[in-house]
């Protein structure tokens, strides 16, 4: 279900978002920072400050979550079913290195949450399809021109 153009797309995006659904059917959406791919068909979020995505999730694991790259403009929504991962659990240790090796060990990760991934579709901005000539690199020049930012110069 990950292929490795969804996996890319996650190791380069910077938050993605959660969205849950209360028992009352009410939406939540919430950014999450340290997130990752794991296997080929799952997500892990790490439960740093959710208590209502957690306690949604616990009454119906069906959830979607989003990324994009803000520059070039194109990402994924991934929709799927969740469960929580509590410290307790068998798989936590070994999920939750995975998660440090993004954001170290700085953060409390409270618990896991894990998405099983069922259905993947791009996210692509309109004006990739409304102008034929927009490219990667012209939606990148336009957002830093937009937003006021440049690329880090790295020293050698």
């Amino acid at each position: 279900m990950l292929d490795e153009n969804i996996k890319k797309s996650i190791e380069g995006s910077v938050l993605c978002w959660l969205a849950t659904v209360t028992s009352a059917g009410i939406p939540n959406v919430s950014p999450k920072e340290m997130f990752i791919h794991y296997g080929d068909d799952a997500v892990l979020i790490a439960n740093i400050a959710s208590p209502k995505s957690v306690a949604n999730i616990k009454d119906n694991p069906s959830v979607c979550v989003s990324f994009i790259d803000v520059f070039k403009q194109k990402g994924f929504k991934l929709t799927g079913k969740a469960t929580i991962v509590e410290s307790t659990d068998a798989d936590f240790e070994s999920m939750l290195n995975e998660l440090h090796k993004l954001g170290g060990e700085n953060f409390p990760v409270r618990s896991i949450i894990k998405v099983i991934v069922e259905e993947a579709e791009p996210i692509i901005a309109p004006s990739y399809w409304l102008f034929p000539e927009t490219t990667e690199q012209s939606q990148i020049e336009q957002a830093m021109e937009t937003y006021g930012v440049c690329p880090k110069v790295r020293s050698a």
